[in-house]
Protein backbone atom coordinates (compact mmCIF):
# COMPACT_ATOMS: atom_id res chain seq x y z
CA UNK A 1 0.00 0.00 0.00
CA UNK A 2 1.35 2.93 -0.47
CA UNK A 3 2.59 5.30 2.24
CA UNK A 4 0.16 8.19 1.74
CA UNK A 5 -3.10 5.82 1.33
CA UNK A 6 -1.58 4.49 4.65
CA UNK A 7 -1.42 8.00 6.45
CA UNK A 8 -4.57 8.70 5.00
CA UNK A 9 -6.40 4.98 6.75
CA UNK A 10 -4.01 5.80 9.87
CA UNK A 11 -5.58 9.77 10.28
CA UNK A 12 -9.05 8.16 10.31
CA UNK A 13 -8.35 5.63 12.99
CA UNK A 14 -6.70 8.92 14.86
CA UNK A 15 -10.01 10.56 14.04
CA UNK A 16 -8.47 13.11 12.16
CA UNK A 17 -9.66 15.00 8.83
CA UNK A 18 -7.68 15.44 5.45
CA UNK A 19 -7.30 19.03 6.34
CA UNK A 20 -5.89 18.54 9.99
CA UNK A 21 -2.64 18.74 9.08
CA UNK A 22 -1.08 16.43 11.73
CA UNK A 23 1.04 13.55 11.73
CA UNK A 24 -1.15 10.40 12.18
CA UNK A 25 1.29 8.63 13.54
CA UNK A 26 1.89 11.11 16.46
CA UNK A 27 -1.63 10.46 17.50
CA UNK A 28 -0.97 6.80 17.80
CA UNK A 29 2.08 6.66 20.40
CA UNK A 30 1.73 4.30 23.47
CA UNK A 31 0.79 6.24 26.30
CA UNK A 32 2.19 5.14 29.73
CA UNK A 33 -0.37 3.81 32.42
CA UNK A 34 -1.33 6.26 34.86
CA UNK A 35 -0.22 4.60 38.42
CA UNK A 36 3.19 3.73 36.76
CA UNK A 37 4.02 7.06 36.17
CA UNK A 38 3.17 8.08 39.78
CA UNK A 39 5.27 4.79 40.85
CA UNK A 40 8.14 6.48 38.71
CA UNK A 41 8.46 4.03 35.55
CA UNK A 42 9.71 4.34 32.73
CA UNK A 43 8.56 3.30 29.56
CA UNK A 44 11.41 2.60 26.76
CA UNK A 45 10.54 3.66 23.30
CA UNK A 46 12.54 1.90 21.00
CA UNK A 47 14.15 4.84 18.23
CA UNK A 48 12.84 8.58 17.86
CA UNK A 49 9.44 8.96 18.58
CA UNK A 50 9.42 12.03 15.86
CA UNK A 51 10.48 9.43 13.11
CA UNK A 52 8.58 8.71 9.75
CA UNK A 53 6.78 5.54 10.08
CA UNK A 54 8.60 3.33 7.33
CA UNK A 55 11.73 3.56 9.62
CA UNK A 56 9.61 2.12 12.55
CA UNK A 57 8.76 -1.19 10.31
CA UNK A 58 4.97 -2.61 10.00
CA UNK A 59 5.36 -4.90 12.91
CA UNK A 60 6.44 -2.11 15.41
CA UNK A 61 3.61 0.48 13.67
CA UNK A 62 1.18 -2.58 14.50
CA UNK A 63 1.92 -2.50 17.80
CA UNK A 64 1.26 0.50 18.80
CA UNK A 65 -1.50 1.04 16.67
CA UNK A 66 -2.87 -1.95 19.00
CA UNK A 67 -1.65 -0.63 22.30
CA UNK A 68 -3.46 2.92 21.18
CA UNK A 69 -6.56 1.33 20.20
CA UNK A 70 -6.54 -0.50 23.56
CA UNK A 71 -6.44 2.55 25.46
CA UNK A 72 -8.61 4.47 23.81
CA UNK A 73 -11.39 1.00 24.83
CA UNK A 74 -10.85 1.99 27.82
CA UNK A 75 -10.68 5.33 28.23
CA UNK A 76 -14.62 4.94 26.56
CA UNK A 77 -15.48 2.21 28.74
CA UNK A 78 -14.60 4.23 32.14
CA UNK A 79 -16.22 7.26 30.41
CA UNK A 80 -19.61 5.32 30.19
CA UNK A 81 -19.46 4.18 33.84
CA UNK A 82 -18.89 8.22 34.66
CA UNK A 83 -15.84 9.25 34.48
CA UNK A 84 -12.60 7.55 35.44
CA UNK A 85 -12.01 4.76 37.97
CA UNK A 86 -11.06 5.44 41.34
CA UNK A 87 -7.27 4.81 42.15
CA UNK A 88 -5.53 4.04 45.28
CA UNK A 89 -2.98 6.45 46.48
CA UNK A 90 -0.20 3.42 47.33
CA UNK A 91 -0.14 0.87 44.21
CA UNK A 92 2.43 -1.40 44.11
CA UNK A 93 3.97 -1.94 40.84
CA UNK A 94 4.88 -4.84 38.67
CA UNK A 95 8.49 -6.13 39.22
CA UNK A 96 10.40 -5.79 36.08
CA UNK A 97 13.55 -8.00 37.63
CA UNK A 98 14.22 -10.29 40.19
CA UNK A 99 16.47 -7.71 41.56
CA UNK A 100 13.93 -4.89 41.45
CA UNK A 101 11.59 -7.67 43.32
CA UNK A 102 14.07 -7.94 46.13
CA UNK A 103 14.01 -12.07 45.28
CA UNK A 104 17.32 -13.48 44.21
CA UNK A 105 17.16 -16.62 41.53
CA UNK A 106 17.68 -19.54 44.24
CA UNK A 107 14.78 -18.38 46.73
CA UNK A 108 12.26 -18.27 43.40
CA UNK A 109 13.98 -21.80 42.24
CA UNK A 110 12.91 -22.94 45.57
CA UNK A 111 9.27 -22.19 45.37
CA UNK A 112 9.31 -23.61 41.56
CA UNK A 113 11.08 -26.84 43.44
CA UNK A 114 8.93 -27.43 45.91
CA UNK A 115 5.42 -26.57 44.17
CA UNK A 116 6.61 -28.99 41.58
CA UNK A 117 7.40 -31.66 44.40
CA UNK A 118 3.79 -31.46 45.31
CA UNK A 119 2.24 -31.27 41.98
CA UNK A 120 4.59 -33.48 39.93
CA UNK A 121 3.63 -30.89 36.71
CA UNK A 122 2.69 -27.53 35.69
CA UNK A 123 2.37 -24.94 32.85
CA UNK A 124 5.04 -21.88 33.13
CA UNK A 125 2.21 -19.32 33.55
CA UNK A 126 0.46 -21.85 36.50
CA UNK A 127 4.09 -21.47 38.15
CA UNK A 128 3.78 -17.52 37.49
CA UNK A 129 0.40 -17.56 38.64
CA UNK A 130 1.72 -19.27 41.97
CA UNK A 131 4.97 -17.46 42.76
CA UNK A 132 2.69 -14.35 42.06
CA UNK A 133 5.25 -13.10 39.60
CA UNK A 134 5.37 -11.84 36.25
CA UNK A 135 5.45 -14.97 33.55
CA UNK A 136 8.14 -13.54 31.98
CA UNK A 137 10.33 -13.46 35.06
CA UNK A 138 9.66 -16.65 35.60
CA UNK A 139 10.29 -17.92 32.03
CA UNK A 140 13.50 -16.91 31.85
CA UNK A 141 14.31 -18.84 35.16
CA UNK A 142 12.66 -21.85 34.52
CA UNK A 143 14.90 -22.00 31.13
CA UNK A 144 17.60 -21.69 33.44
CA UNK A 145 16.53 -24.65 35.83
CA UNK A 146 16.06 -26.54 32.53
CA UNK A 147 19.62 -25.91 31.33
CA UNK A 148 20.62 -26.89 35.14
CA UNK A 149 18.56 -30.15 34.81
CA UNK A 150 16.08 -29.18 37.67
CA UNK A 151 13.22 -29.48 35.14
CA UNK A 152 12.35 -30.66 31.86
CA UNK A 153 10.08 -30.12 29.40
CA UNK A 154 6.90 -32.42 28.78
CA UNK A 155 5.08 -30.84 26.49
CA UNK A 156 4.25 -27.84 24.35
CA UNK A 157 1.13 -25.30 26.06
CA UNK A 158 -0.67 -22.74 24.80
CA UNK A 159 0.70 -19.50 24.58
CA UNK A 160 4.22 -20.02 23.54
CA UNK A 161 4.32 -22.10 27.28
CA UNK A 162 5.75 -25.25 28.27
CA UNK A 163 4.21 -28.12 30.46
CA UNK A 164 7.42 -28.68 33.17
CA UNK A 165 7.99 -31.53 35.21
CA UNK A 166 10.55 -32.05 37.64
CA UNK A 167 13.83 -34.26 37.40
CA UNK A 168 15.45 -36.55 39.99
CA UNK A 169 17.88 -34.08 41.17
CA UNK A 170 15.51 -31.55 41.16
CA UNK A 171 13.38 -33.62 43.25
CA UNK A 172 16.14 -34.18 45.61
CA UNK A 173 16.62 -30.85 45.81
CA UNK A 174 12.77 -29.85 46.49
CA UNK A 175 12.90 -32.21 49.04
CA UNK A 176 15.32 -30.74 50.79
CA UNK A 177 13.94 -27.28 50.59
CA UNK A 178 10.52 -28.68 51.79
CA UNK A 179 11.99 -30.11 54.98
CA UNK A 180 13.50 -26.40 55.78
CA UNK A 181 10.14 -24.50 55.23
CA UNK A 182 7.14 -25.95 53.47
CA UNK A 183 5.82 -22.89 51.91
CA UNK A 184 5.24 -22.74 48.42
CA UNK A 185 2.74 -19.58 48.05
CA UNK A 186 3.35 -16.00 46.71
CA UNK A 187 6.84 -14.86 46.36
CA UNK A 188 7.60 -12.90 49.53
CA UNK A 189 7.94 -9.21 49.89
CA UNK A 190 11.01 -7.33 51.64
CA UNK A 191 10.59 -5.90 54.98
CA UNK A 192 11.73 -2.43 53.84
CA UNK A 193 8.65 -2.46 51.04
CA UNK A 194 6.44 -3.23 53.97
CA UNK A 195 7.45 -0.54 56.15
CA UNK A 196 6.98 1.97 53.30
CA UNK A 197 3.97 0.72 52.53
CA UNK A 198 2.38 1.18 55.95
CA UNK A 199 3.72 4.24 56.22
CA UNK A 200 2.29 5.36 52.87
CA UNK A 201 -0.96 4.12 53.93
CA UNK A 202 -1.00 5.22 57.75
CA UNK A 203 -4.25 5.74 59.34
CA UNK A 204 -2.37 9.12 60.70
CA UNK A 205 -3.17 10.46 57.10
CA UNK A 206 -6.50 9.35 56.92
CA UNK A 207 -8.79 12.56 58.47
CA UNK A 208 -12.31 12.09 59.12
CA UNK A 209 -15.45 14.46 59.57
CA UNK A 210 -18.85 14.37 60.66
CA UNK A 211 -20.32 13.16 57.79
CA UNK A 212 -17.80 10.63 57.68
CA UNK A 213 -18.50 9.42 61.06
CA UNK A 214 -22.56 9.33 60.07
CA UNK A 215 -21.85 7.47 57.42
CA UNK A 216 -19.88 4.99 59.42
CA UNK A 217 -22.59 4.28 62.25
CA UNK A 218 -25.71 5.34 59.80
CA UNK A 219 -27.08 1.81 61.58
CA UNK A 220 -26.72 3.24 65.24
CA UNK A 221 -28.40 5.44 66.81
CA UNK A 222 -25.94 8.06 68.43
CA UNK A 223 -26.25 11.51 69.71
CA UNK A 224 -24.12 14.74 68.43
CA UNK A 225 -22.55 14.76 71.55
CA UNK A 226 -20.99 10.79 71.24
CA UNK A 227 -20.18 11.86 67.59
CA UNK A 228 -18.40 15.10 68.93
CA UNK A 229 -16.19 13.29 70.78
CA UNK A 230 -15.56 10.39 68.82
CA UNK A 231 -14.58 12.58 65.92
CA UNK A 232 -10.82 13.88 67.31
CA UNK A 233 -10.11 10.56 68.67
CA UNK A 234 -10.87 9.13 65.65
CA UNK A 235 -8.85 11.29 63.79
CA UNK A 236 -6.07 11.24 66.24
CA UNK A 237 -4.92 7.67 65.41
CA UNK A 238 -3.42 7.01 69.27
CA UNK A 239 -6.44 5.16 70.86
CA UNK A 240 -9.03 5.28 72.88
CA UNK A 241 -11.07 3.60 75.79
CA UNK A 242 -14.29 2.90 75.25
CA UNK A 243 -16.25 2.35 78.36
CA UNK A 244 -19.41 2.15 80.39
CA UNK A 245 -22.25 -0.52 81.22
CA UNK A 246 -22.92 -3.61 79.04
CA UNK A 247 -25.30 -3.18 75.98
CA UNK A 248 -25.01 -0.29 75.21
CA UNK A 249 -22.59 -0.40 71.95
CA UNK A 250 -19.32 -0.22 72.42
CA UNK A 251 -18.35 -3.12 70.95
CA UNK A 252 -20.70 -1.73 67.61
CA UNK A 253 -18.80 1.39 67.99
CA UNK A 254 -15.40 0.08 67.99
CA UNK A 255 -16.05 -2.28 64.90
CA UNK A 256 -17.84 0.77 62.65
CA UNK A 257 -14.78 3.38 63.52
CA UNK A 258 -12.90 1.95 60.63
CA UNK A 259 -15.45 2.59 58.04
CA UNK A 260 -14.62 6.61 58.82
CA UNK A 261 -11.33 5.86 57.20
CA UNK A 262 -10.68 4.96 53.60
CA UNK A 263 -11.92 2.04 52.43
CA UNK A 264 -8.94 -0.53 50.81
CA UNK A 265 -5.24 -0.84 51.63
CA UNK A 266 -2.61 -3.25 50.21
CA UNK A 267 -1.10 -5.91 52.04
CA UNK A 268 1.79 -8.18 51.30
CA UNK A 269 0.89 -12.07 51.60
CA UNK A 270 3.93 -13.18 52.95
CA UNK A 271 7.08 -11.77 53.72
CA UNK A 272 10.89 -12.45 54.19
CA UNK A 273 13.16 -11.28 56.38
CA UNK A 274 17.06 -13.08 56.28
CA UNK A 275 15.52 -16.31 54.95
CA UNK A 276 12.41 -16.67 57.49
CA UNK A 277 8.56 -16.62 55.97
CA UNK A 278 6.25 -14.39 58.04
CA UNK A 279 2.72 -14.99 56.50
CA UNK A 280 0.89 -11.65 56.82
CA UNK A 281 -1.91 -12.24 54.89
CA UNK A 282 -5.07 -14.11 56.63
CA UNK A 283 -8.23 -14.89 55.05
CA UNK A 284 -9.83 -15.61 58.83
CA UNK A 285 -9.49 -11.56 59.20
CA UNK A 286 -8.63 -9.81 56.14
CA UNK A 287 -11.26 -9.06 53.67
CA UNK A 288 -10.20 -9.24 50.22
CA UNK A 289 -10.98 -6.59 47.77
CA UNK A 290 -10.19 -7.25 44.45
CA UNK A 291 -9.45 -4.54 41.74
CA UNK A 292 -12.86 -4.83 39.40
CA UNK A 293 -11.49 -6.37 36.14
CA UNK A 294 -10.91 -4.25 32.91
CA UNK A 295 -12.83 -3.84 29.64
CA UNK A 296 -9.80 -2.81 27.72
CA UNK A 297 -8.07 -5.40 25.47
CA UNK A 298 -4.78 -5.35 27.25
CA UNK A 299 -4.27 -4.84 30.95
CA UNK A 300 -1.45 -2.27 31.73
CA UNK A 301 -2.47 -1.95 35.03
CA UNK A 302 1.25 -3.43 36.10
CA UNK A 303 -0.03 -4.63 39.53
CA UNK A 304 2.45 -6.41 41.84
CA UNK A 305 0.03 -9.81 42.34
CA UNK A 306 2.46 -10.30 45.84
CA UNK A 307 0.30 -8.15 47.05
CA UNK A 308 -3.21 -8.23 48.35
CA UNK A 309 -5.51 -5.75 48.11
CA UNK A 310 -7.84 -5.68 51.42
CA UNK A 311 -10.66 -3.69 53.64
CA UNK A 312 -8.99 -1.75 55.59
CA UNK A 313 -8.72 -4.43 58.64
CA UNK A 314 -10.77 -3.78 62.30
CA UNK A 315 -9.53 -7.17 64.25
CA UNK A 316 -11.68 -8.20 67.43
CA UNK A 317 -10.45 -10.03 70.04
CA UNK A 318 -11.46 -10.72 73.88
CA UNK A 319 -11.20 -13.12 76.54
CA UNK A 320 -9.03 -15.19 74.24
CA UNK A 321 -6.23 -12.77 73.89
CA UNK A 322 -3.21 -14.42 75.12
CA UNK A 323 0.67 -12.86 75.27
CA UNK A 324 1.77 -15.27 72.45
CA UNK A 325 -0.86 -13.50 69.96
CA UNK A 326 0.96 -10.51 70.15
CA UNK A 327 4.32 -12.25 69.50
CA UNK A 328 5.40 -13.86 66.04
CA UNK A 329 4.38 -17.71 66.44
CA UNK A 330 6.37 -20.45 64.32
CA UNK A 331 4.81 -23.63 62.95
CA UNK A 332 6.88 -26.49 63.97
CA UNK A 333 5.64 -28.26 61.54
CA UNK A 334 6.40 -26.54 58.57
CA UNK A 335 8.70 -23.60 59.32
CA UNK A 336 6.55 -21.12 58.77
CA UNK A 337 5.68 -18.23 60.95
CA UNK A 338 3.02 -16.09 61.50
CA UNK A 339 2.66 -12.30 62.01
CA UNK A 340 1.13 -10.99 65.38
CA UNK A 341 -2.58 -9.42 65.59
CA UNK A 342 -0.89 -5.95 65.85
CA UNK A 343 1.07 -6.52 62.64
CA UNK A 344 -2.21 -7.86 61.04
CA UNK A 345 -4.09 -4.76 61.99
CA UNK A 346 -1.41 -1.76 60.49
CA UNK A 347 -3.29 0.73 58.97
CA UNK A 348 -6.77 -0.23 60.88
CA UNK A 349 -8.29 -1.05 64.11
CA UNK A 350 -7.42 -3.23 66.64
CA UNK A 351 -10.03 -3.45 69.07
CA UNK A 352 -9.77 -5.04 72.78
CA UNK A 353 -13.01 -6.05 73.78
CA UNK A 354 -14.16 -6.63 77.36
CA UNK A 355 -10.40 -5.32 78.69
CA UNK A 356 -9.35 -6.81 81.95
CA UNK A 357 -11.21 -10.27 81.44
CA UNK A 358 -8.38 -11.23 79.12
CA UNK A 359 -6.14 -14.75 80.16
CA UNK A 360 -3.38 -12.42 80.49
CA UNK A 361 -2.88 -9.85 83.54
CA UNK A 362 -3.55 -6.55 82.61
CA UNK A 363 -0.50 -5.42 83.62
CA UNK A 364 1.47 -7.21 81.81
CA UNK A 365 -0.77 -6.48 78.02
CA UNK A 366 0.12 -2.63 79.33
CA UNK A 367 3.77 -3.62 79.64
CA UNK A 368 4.30 -4.53 76.07
CA UNK A 369 2.39 -2.26 74.78
CA UNK A 370 3.27 0.78 76.79
CA UNK A 371 6.32 1.81 74.13
CA UNK A 372 4.85 1.02 71.02
CA UNK A 373 1.91 3.39 71.55
CA UNK A 374 4.19 5.98 72.52
CA UNK A 375 6.70 5.13 69.37
CA UNK A 376 4.44 3.97 67.03
CA UNK A 377 6.71 0.80 66.06
CA UNK A 378 7.29 -2.15 68.02
CA UNK A 379 10.10 -4.98 68.34
CA UNK A 380 9.51 -8.50 67.20
CA UNK A 381 11.60 -11.67 67.72
CA UNK A 382 11.91 -13.87 64.49
CA UNK A 383 12.58 -18.01 65.19
CA UNK A 384 16.05 -17.47 64.17
CA UNK A 385 16.79 -14.95 67.19
CA UNK A 386 16.82 -11.88 65.03
CA UNK A 387 15.02 -9.10 66.11
CA UNK A 388 13.22 -6.91 63.69
CA UNK A 389 11.43 -3.24 63.92
CA UNK A 390 7.78 -3.19 62.64
CA UNK A 391 5.20 -0.22 62.32
CA UNK A 392 2.46 -0.22 64.98
CA UNK A 393 0.24 1.67 63.00
CA UNK A 394 -3.24 1.18 64.33
CA UNK A 395 -6.01 2.91 66.14
CA UNK A 396 -6.35 0.64 69.42
CA UNK A 397 -9.72 0.84 71.09
CA UNK A 398 -10.00 -0.89 74.66
CA UNK A 399 -13.66 -1.34 75.55
CA UNK A 400 -14.56 -2.39 78.77
CA UNK A 401 -17.25 -2.19 81.20
CA UNK A 402 -14.95 -1.10 84.32
CA UNK A 403 -13.17 2.08 85.11
CA UNK A 404 -10.32 3.00 83.31
CA UNK A 405 -8.38 3.90 86.92
CA UNK A 406 -9.77 0.67 88.02
CA UNK A 407 -7.72 -1.12 84.90
CA UNK A 408 -4.37 0.69 84.58
CA UNK A 409 -2.08 3.34 86.02
CA UNK A 410 -1.51 7.10 84.97
CA UNK A 411 1.65 6.30 83.09
CA UNK A 412 -0.63 4.11 80.66
CA UNK A 413 -3.36 6.11 80.76
CA UNK A 414 -1.42 9.56 79.56
CA UNK A 415 -0.31 7.18 76.55
CA UNK A 416 -4.41 6.21 75.87
CA UNK A 417 -5.76 9.56 75.08
CA UNK A 418 -9.18 9.91 74.46
CA UNK A 419 -11.52 8.08 77.45
CA UNK A 420 -15.29 7.92 76.27
CA UNK A 421 -18.26 6.79 78.53
CA UNK A 422 -20.66 5.26 76.59
CA UNK A 423 -23.73 6.58 78.38
CA UNK A 424 -27.29 4.96 78.71
CA UNK A 425 -29.93 5.85 76.20
CA UNK A 426 -32.28 8.50 77.02
CA UNK A 427 -36.21 7.61 77.55
CA UNK A 428 -36.57 9.65 74.21
CA UNK A 429 -33.83 7.69 72.10
CA UNK A 430 -35.00 4.17 73.97
CA UNK A 431 -38.71 4.58 72.11
CA UNK A 432 -36.83 5.33 68.82
CA UNK A 433 -34.36 2.65 68.85
CA UNK A 434 -38.30 0.44 68.85
CA UNK A 435 -38.94 2.61 66.30
CA UNK A 436 -35.95 1.85 64.28
CA UNK A 437 -35.77 -2.45 65.20
CA UNK A 438 -39.50 -2.97 64.38
CA UNK A 439 -39.32 -2.81 60.83
CA UNK A 440 -35.99 -4.58 60.69
CA UNK A 441 -37.86 -7.53 62.69
CA UNK A 442 -40.28 -7.36 60.77
CA UNK A 443 -42.89 -5.95 63.38
CA UNK A 444 -45.47 -2.99 63.18
CA UNK A 445 -44.17 -0.40 65.21
CA UNK A 446 -47.25 0.56 67.75
CA UNK A 447 -46.26 3.14 70.69
CA UNK A 448 -49.24 1.88 72.95
CA UNK A 449 -47.06 -1.18 73.79
CA UNK A 450 -44.15 0.60 74.41
CA UNK A 451 -45.42 2.83 76.46
CA UNK A 452 -47.11 0.23 78.36
CA UNK A 453 -43.42 -1.98 78.56
CA UNK A 454 -41.89 1.61 80.31
CA UNK A 455 -43.98 2.28 83.02
CA UNK A 456 -44.91 -1.21 84.18
CA UNK A 457 -41.07 -2.69 83.35
CA UNK A 458 -38.91 0.38 83.90
CA UNK A 459 -39.95 3.14 85.92
CA UNK A 460 -41.81 0.69 88.09
CA UNK A 461 -38.37 -1.39 89.18
CA UNK A 462 -36.45 1.71 88.49
CA UNK A 463 -34.30 -0.46 85.61
CA UNK A 464 -32.17 1.39 83.58
CA UNK A 465 -32.02 1.50 79.87
CA UNK A 466 -29.67 -0.33 77.70
CA UNK A 467 -29.16 0.23 73.68
CA UNK A 468 -29.66 -3.43 73.57
CA UNK A 469 -32.42 -3.92 75.19
CA UNK A 470 -35.34 -3.39 72.25
CA UNK A 471 -33.68 -5.58 69.65
CA UNK A 472 -33.40 -8.27 72.46
CA UNK A 473 -37.11 -7.86 73.70
CA UNK A 474 -38.38 -7.72 70.24
CA UNK A 475 -36.27 -10.90 69.50
CA UNK A 476 -38.12 -12.78 72.50
CA UNK A 477 -41.80 -11.46 70.85
CA UNK A 478 -41.04 -12.64 67.75
CA UNK A 479 -39.11 -16.23 68.45
CA UNK A 480 -42.47 -16.35 70.74
CA UNK A 481 -45.10 -15.58 68.00
CA UNK A 482 -42.98 -18.39 65.73
CA UNK A 483 -43.52 -20.54 68.28
CA UNK A 484 -47.51 -20.01 68.54
CA UNK A 485 -47.75 -19.80 64.46
CA UNK A 486 -48.33 -16.09 64.77
CA UNK A 487 -46.97 -12.91 63.02
CA UNK A 488 -44.83 -11.06 65.02
CA UNK A 489 -47.11 -8.32 66.69
CA UNK A 490 -46.04 -5.92 69.44
CA UNK A 491 -48.42 -6.18 72.41
CA UNK A 492 -48.61 -5.53 76.11
CA UNK A 493 -48.81 -9.93 76.81
CA UNK A 494 -46.61 -10.54 74.73
CA UNK A 495 -44.04 -8.48 75.88
CA UNK A 496 -44.66 -9.05 79.48
CA UNK A 497 -43.84 -12.72 78.41
CA UNK A 498 -40.31 -11.14 77.23
CA UNK A 499 -40.31 -9.38 80.41
CA UNK A 500 -39.95 -12.23 81.99
CA UNK A 501 -37.28 -14.37 80.25
CA UNK A 502 -34.94 -11.03 80.02
CA UNK A 503 -35.09 -9.58 83.34
CA UNK A 504 -35.52 -13.25 84.85
CA UNK A 505 -32.41 -12.19 87.39
CA UNK A 506 -31.76 -8.91 86.42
Amino acid sequence: MPQSASDELLAKLAGLGPADGANPWENIRPTQPEHSQRAGARVERDGDDKAEPGKHGGEHALDHMCQRISSLIEQTGAAAAGGEAPHDEFLPVEPESLSDAGLTDTQVEALILKFLFNTGEATGRLIADQTRLPFKLIETLLRQMKHDQLVVYKGAAPMNDYTYTITDMGRERGRREFEHCTYFGAAPVSLEEYIASVKAQSIEHQQCNVDDLRRAFADLLLSQRMLNRLGPAVNSGRGLFLYGAPGNGKTSIAERITKAFGQTIWIPRALGIDGDILRLFDPSTHEEMPLEAQDGLLDHRRIDKRWVRIRRPTIVVGGELRMENLEITLNGNTNISEAPLQMKSNCGVLVIDDFGRQRIRTDELLNRWIVPLEKRYDFLNLASGKKIQVPFDQLIIFSTNLEPKDLVDDAFLRRIPYKIDVQDPSEDQFRELFQLMAPKLGFVYHEDPVDYLIDKHYRAKQRPFRCCQPRDLLLQVKNFCAYQGQSPEMTRENFDFAVENYFAIM
